[in-house]
Parts: C-alpha cells; structure tokens; sequence
C-alpha cells in the first residue's frame, strides 16, 4: 500500500489593510483573509494612523501594531478565532488611552 506524504506549509502574511469595518490580510500562497473589525477591539478603537502602522512579525506568521499593542497570528486568522482579550482588559485599556489624550 502507497501512502502520500502531504507537506503542510504554514501560510504567511505579505500585506495587511485596515478598513472601517474589516481587516484584509494577503497571503504569499495567493489567499486574502477578511475578517470583522470588531473581532479585534484595538483595531477598532484605533485611529487610521495607528491602524496603518503595522509590521508583520515571525516571517509573516503574524501581524503587530505598535501603537495598539496588539499582535494577530495568521493562525488564528485562518482558523476563525477573534481576539480573546477580555472586556476588563479592554476597558483598563481604552481608559489609558483616554487619560494619555488629555494629558
């Protein structure tokens, strides 16, 4: 009996746009991922100009922006999972950002 051997190879990022309303990630194996922005709470409280400030980290096996603190794998993007911080986090969060605004 054959058997096959099938290589897995993990997808990697090659380009990411934000929108109002989605992230679009392009893949390098020819794939675009489109998901809700609401999946990813900092991406949506996030200005155009943090949104835009991104790099890809791991060879492209994720995404960071520094401005946010926040990195995505294409892993999770891939398997459909939104972020997982937590409403208590998100709120400590959002009221830094808050406070440093004002300063």
């Amino acid at each position: 009996m054959n058997t096959s051997v099938i290589e897995l190879r993990v997808a990697r990022a090659k380009n990411v746009q934000v929108t109002d309303d989605e992230l679009i990630v392009a893949l390098d194996d020819g794939r675009t991922i489109v998901v809700p922005l609401a999946w990813y709470p900092r991406l949506l409280h996030g200005t155009n100009e943090e949104r835009e400030n991104w790099r890809l980290i791991g060879a492209g096996e994720g995404i960071h922006w520094p401005d946010l603190d926040e990195d995505i794998s294409i892993e999770h993007l891939l398997a459909g999972v939104p972020s997982g911080e937590s409403q208590r986090s998100l709120q400590k969060w959002l009221a830094a950002r808050r406070r440093s605004r004002a300063a």
